[in-house]
């Protein structure tokens, strides 16, 4: 006979296990928190407003970058010293809304560690400026914070909202630019992208919830598996299909996947560059991860359901059929066109705004990858999950090292024209190698760490093939990579050629800025980790190795 429960004693469970379990491992979101709060106490109380905003956050993050390495530091402990896998180390949070675990806190630290050199990047740039400081930096902190939850998401509703969270700010950022109407234009178009894919998307999460009566990621592949298996009843099959594509609406518009890819473009280029580095590397980052959240849900039976769920583990199969097709679909026309566009700009914010895009197809392969072997071999998708892990942390150097450079050449050369860069090897040598490491890194080209991210997914691709998971669509996928590959050195280069072959335009306004400057320490420290990670690269992949348990 079960005791029965009362309101007290639920509330009682619920106070104990926030203070005891979810709140220590909560704490850096707790720390954004509290740093936008000072933000915004800055503008607020006159005596604040002369302290500098970016201080404050930097600060802030620095505080959650550190309890992030230690909540990466003591779950690969627990790993190592019981012997367990990290799996068993997953623990849900606040009733099961957020979900802590090896893949959570790998990129928590990404994200913190992007943030510290973001903020950096902006204090030397000059954007924003010192009035607007406390505002961009809050907006920046709470569009990181709906990151985070998106990378830790158990629940579609938290999906949502951690989307939103995500997004609403970074159209404000879009926008920063004062009396600059391609910025206002940039953000006008982006919010209205992204309120249209926000509402599909929620109409396809309220299918799926309909439908199978839960909305917690270890429940969903439960009913997708007996709806299935019954062969669906009054269209419930069609509904699910429908719901799933809907939900794929808005994951596809934050990672700027093709066809829902029409913002990106003119976003980057109407924003600063400063803006278009944070969408470009942390929005990517934490799309991906919610990616690998969500197709996980609906294709891998979690490990105490399996054995209840057995006979319906070939009905799973279909939806795993599905939802491999729908990545890989949309990662081969997301890179193929990504690269073949970018071909063509004369606007290197917008050149790069289409290479996130082709990267974003790369991403996806791998994902298409680890769905494919979920079931079939674990470690193999492990390792898939691990590449995506380890091109997220390369491609954070890479592409930030490119906007910064670019943000940089914008406010002496007071141009981000392509045609603007000739000549610069003659004036200044440290900037052209310095951008050559990031853009032939993001080729993938060797002795890089670009080739090495590259690598490692075209190795998930083969190593599907062999086990025979989806094996014509994963052969399809590493044609197209490595044809996508090829195409990427004609524009990449091209920029290098315009640097050093093209004649000094007579018309240039200023010199670039001196590479032996703080300015030039700043690209110096991104760029080295491009070169190390691509010839040192063992302990990264350790780190991404950890966090891709959550496909074992």
């Amino acid at each position: 006979m079960t005791p029965e429960l009362n309101a007290g004693t639920l509330l009682n469970d619920l106070f104990i296990d926030t203070v005891s379990i979810s709140v220590p491992l909560f704490r850096p979101e707790l720390c954004f928190i509290a740093t936008i709060v000072l933000l915004l106490l800055c503008r607020m109380l006159p005596l604040l407003r002369y302290v500098d905003s970016c201080g404050i956050a930097l600060g802030g993050v620095c505080f959650a970058a550190w309890f992030a390495y230690v909540d990466f530091i003591g779950i690969g402990n627990q790993v190592g010293e019981s012997l367990l896998s990290t799996s068993a180390m997953r623990q849900e949070l606040f009733g099961g809304l957020l979900v802590f675990d090896s893949f959570t806190a790998f990129l928590r630290l990404v994200l913190a560690g992007f943030l510290i050199l973001y903020i950096i990047l902006t204090k030397l740039s000059g954007i924003p400026d010192r009035e607007d400081g406390a505002d961009f930096y809050s907006l920046v902190l709470g569009s990181s914070l709906g990151m985070c939850l998106m990378v830790s998401a158990n629940n579609l509703l938290m999906v949502f909202m951690a989307v939103e969270m995500a997004s609403v700010p970074s159209y404000v950022l879009a926008g920063m630019l004062k009396g600059r109407p391609a910025s206002s234009e940039a953000a006008l178009k982006y919010a209205v992208y992204g309120a249209g894919t926000a509402g599909v998307m929620l109409y396809g999460i309220s299918l799926i919830s309909g439908v199978l009566g839960t909305l917690v990621f270890p429940d969903i592949s439960v009913e997708i598996s007996r709806v299935l298996a019954a062969g669906g009843t009054s269209g419930s099959t069609m509904v699910l299909c429908l719901g799933g594509l809907m939900l794929s609406v808005g994951l596809a518009f934050k990672l700027s996947a093709v066809p829902f890819h029409f913002w990106c473009p003119d976003v980057f280029e109407g924003a600063a560059a400063e803006v278009g580095a944070f969408l470009s590397v942390a929005s990517k980052a934490a799309a991906v991860a919610l990616l690998i959240r969500v197709a996980f849900a609906f294709s891998m039976p979690e490990s105490g359901a399996a054995v209840g769920m057995s006979g319906n583990l070939a009905a799973l199969a279909d939806s795993r059929h599905f939802v491999v097709y729908v990545i890989g679909l949309l990662a081969a026309v997301t890179c193929t066109f990504g690269n073949l566009a970018a071909y063509g700009q004369t606007n290197m914010k917008r050149l790069l705004a289409y290479s996130t895009i082709a990267h974003a197809g790369y991403l996806m392969m791998a994902v298409a990858a680890a769905v494919a072997m979920v079931t079939i071999s674990p470690e193999g998708a492990r390792d898939a999950v691990t590449a995506v892990a380890f091109y997220l942390a390369t491609y954070l150097f890479m592409n930030l090292g490119a906007f910064g450079i670019v943000a940089l050449l914008r406010n002496r050369l007071k141009s981000e024209e392509i045609s603007a860069y000739a000549g610069l090897i003659r004036v200044n040598p440290g900037v052209v190698v310095a951008m050559a490491v990031v853009l032939v890194s993001l080729i993938g080209l060797p002795p890089l760490a670009g080739f090495v991210a590259k690598f490692l997914v075209f190795s998930s691709l083969v190593d599907a093939i062999t086990t025979g998971a989806e094996s014509p669509l994963m052969l399809s996928l590493l044609a197209i990579g490595g044809l996508n590959t090829v195409i990427s050195l004609f524009y990449y280069l091209r920029v290098l050629k315009v640097m050093t072959f093209d004649p000094i335009p007579e018309d240039r306004v200023s010199e670039p800025f001196p590479f032996v400057s703080i300015s030039g320490a700043m690209i110096t420290g991104l760029v080295i980790p491009v070169v190390v990670f691509g010839v040192f690269w063992s302990g990264l992949y350790a780190a991404a190795h950890l966090a891709g348990a959550i496909a074992s």
